[in-house]
């Protein structure tokens, strides 16, 4: 946390001090700010805070790859003649642990399109969700786990 806060500091002392436009001096202000606190692991409190940084970068990366993918999929889906949909309802096993971690995981699944996240189980050791065209439920539930859950769990771990 003291890392994300020291970084916010810095894009803003770029963006005040910088004659550049304001999106050129965010970026340049998130670039330094980068650099300085994975090369000054003291300041951010951990040596990992640029693998941290390239790992929510991957994240963003493939949700934003599988919600291309998935517009696609579900708009050829309902567009065609026949609709044949095989929906599913799915137990995805959970090995994440802090309720952050989790929210994300189901705000993710719930985002990309043909897939809603319906429950967490109580003990939170499962997702409840529902995809609209699940023909081999094991692969999907495979996706989720090896994907966004795996993803999340590198990049938000201590």
């Amino acid at each position: 946390m003291k890392a994300a806060l020291a970084h916010l500091a810095i894009i803003l002392a770029a963006m005040s001090f910088s004659d550049l436009p304001s999106g050129l001096s965010l970026l340049l202000g998130f670039v330094v700010g980068a650099i300085v606190l994975t090369l000054l692991p003291r300041a951010s409190g951990s040596l990992r805070y640029g693998v941290r940084l390239w790992r929510i970068g991957k994240l963003i990366l493939v949700f934003l790859k599988e919600f291309t993918l998935s517009v696609w999929r579900v708009a050829r889906l309902v567009t065609s003649p026949r609709m044949q949909f095989r929906p599913g309802l799915l137990t995805v096993p959970l090995t994440l642990t802090r309720d952050a971690e989790i929210t994300l995981l189901a705000n993710l699944i719930t985002l990309t399109p043909g897939t809603l996240t319906v429950d967490v189980a109580e003990d939170r050791s499962y997702l409840l969700v529902h995809a609209v065209d699940a023909p081999d439920p094991d692969a999907t539930r495979d996706d989720i786990v090896n994907g966004f859950q795996r993803l999340i769990k590198e990049a938000f771990e201590p």
